[in-house]
């Protein structure tokens, strides 16, 4: 039932429960995990350190994913990537790209207030996915 599994994160709680429901999926499926970290375009994150331009969001996102493949070394088949854009048209892209049968997201990530006012990220891609969108609560989750 599912080949290629989009799993969207921010290194939250949130989404560190919707990697651990994926894994399990993945392993039943025999699926190929795909862990998306996406550099928010729409927020300032280049800087210049010691005279190079570095962006701080895919610095983050590099380590983030870089946790997260360390947690799930040997566990299933895994395919990590860090992309720059709007987090809702690069999650629905990136799902088109790699052919994605489900997209595990957690219910909400580490925006916050944000996400009140202008609509969460899961939300948004909830809406607009083709696929089927599989969300996430953590257990600490208010």
């Amino acid at each position: 039932m599912y080949d290629t599994i989009l799993v969207p994160t921010d290194g939250s709680d949130q989404a560190n429960a919707a990697l651990d429901h994926a894994v399990g999926l993945a392993r039943d499926h025999g699926a190929t995990l795909h862990l998306l970290y996406v550099a928010d375009s729409n927020r300032d994150s280049v800087t210049t350190l010691g005279g190079e331009v570095v962006d701080a969001l895919e610095q983050e996102g590099e380590r983030i994913l870089a946790d997260a493949t360390e947690r799930l070394t040997d566990t299933v088949d895994l395919v990590d990537a860090v992309e720059t854009g709007d987090p809702v048209e690069t999650i629905l892209d990136y799902a088109d790209a790699v052919d994605a049968d489900v997209i595990v997201m957690g219910t909400h990530g580490r925006r916050g207030l944000d996400r009140y006012l202008l609509g969460s990220t899961t939300e948004r891609v909830v809406r607009r996915s083709p696929v089927p969108v599989l969300t996430i609560r953590s257990e600490d989750s208010d």
